[in-house]
């Protein structure tokens, strides 16, 4: 991961940990964090009316890419040496923290349970805490590290690992490699640039996406999809309801405020409050696919967002 920041000077030290405006950011965030929610209720539907995991969120991905082309164009306003001068990074953005994360948790539910995998997958954040404290020393306050604590402790819960659960080596490893993919996002959506966070989500969308179709070309992951009606708690709607709402607000609105809310609370924080991303999974699946959360799974959320909060004054404190 050395090659993930540009250099270690100053501004970009204080751009990953201090946030300049707090408010707006946090804001951003929760917004980011709800509409990546969104999308396993969403992405449920579909599976059930015949599609693959893999050829949901491809379609998602690539709805996203063509939502947020045209306002990219027009941000970067002819500016090509920028996006020339960014290629690097727009690459590793589309192929690791899209693409890869992706490609990485679809192998990792296939040798073990779901919930275990989302679980190593969320300590992405432990991930960014790391390399933080060995890329700019900027050891973890003792608050952080009890938020740290907290948000473990409340995801175990309301991913509901204490009914017993299987794992796996591969499904480990693999799951490793999405925990990897999600901390590389966060922290390039961090680094202070002056490339527009458009540009960046919709060049990262565009590369993910040119990725996961060769994965299913090859074979990585099945793509299938179905063209059928998909029925919800609410009712039951054209196949492109979801599609639309998948590619619009699961990918083209919760990857730009994710990226604008990082560069305004630093790689840090945004990775903290972006747990929140499993509450809200959990109110859209009891909303639109009837799944009701057990009390557990309640307390887990409190735990979460209490971590969220001690994340928080640790910043201050810092």
């Amino acid at each position: 991961m050395a090659t993930l920041t540009h250099d270690g000077r100053g501004t970009r030290t204080r751009a990953a940990v201090r946030p300049a405006t707090s408010l707006p950011g946090l804001g951003l965030a929760v917004v980011s964090a709800a509409s990546f929610g969104l999308s396993g209720a969403l992405a449920g539907g579909l599976m059930a009316a015949g599609w693959s995991a893999a050829g949901a969120v491809t379609v998602r991905v690539a709805v996203a890419a063509l939502v947020l082309l045209w306002p990219a164009l027009v941000v970067l306003d002819g500016r090509w040496s920028l996006l020339r001068r960014h290629l690097r990074t727009i690459t590793v953005y589309g192929v690791v923290a899209v693409a890869g994360c992706q490609l990485a948790y679809f192998n990792a539910v296939r040798h073990m349970q779901v919930g275990p995998a989302l679980l190593i997958e969320y300590t992405a954040p432990v991930a960014v805490l790391g390399w933080l404290w060995f890329r700019h020393g900027h050891r973890p306050t003792r608050l952080t590290a009890l938020g740290a604590a907290l948000a473990a402790v409340g995801l175990v819960l309301v991913l509901d690992l204490l009914s017993g659960a299987d794992v796996s080596l591969p499904g480990i490893l693999w799951s490793l490699g999405a925990m990897a993919g999600a901390a590389v996002y966060f922290v390039l959506s961090a680094e202070e640039s002056d490339l527009p966070p458009l540009v960046l989500a919709a060049g990262g969308l565009v590369v993910g996406t040119v990725v996961l179709l060769l994965a299913g070309l090859v074979g990585v992951v099945r793509l299938e999809a179905s063209g059928a009606d998909v029925a919800y708690a609410v009712g039951t709607v054209p196949v492109w309801v979801p599609v639309a709402g998948l590619g619009i607000v699961a990918a083209a609105v919760a990857y730009v405020t994710g990226i604008a809310a990082s560069r305004r609370l630093g790689s840090r924080l945004a990775s903290f409050v972006a747990l929140l991303e499993v509450l809200f999974a959990l109110v859209f699946a009891w909303l639109l696919r009837d799944e009701i959360p057990a009390p557990v799974q309640f307390a887990g959320a409190a735990l979460v967002l209490a971590g969220v909060v001690v994340v928080k004054l640790g910043e201050r404190n810092d």
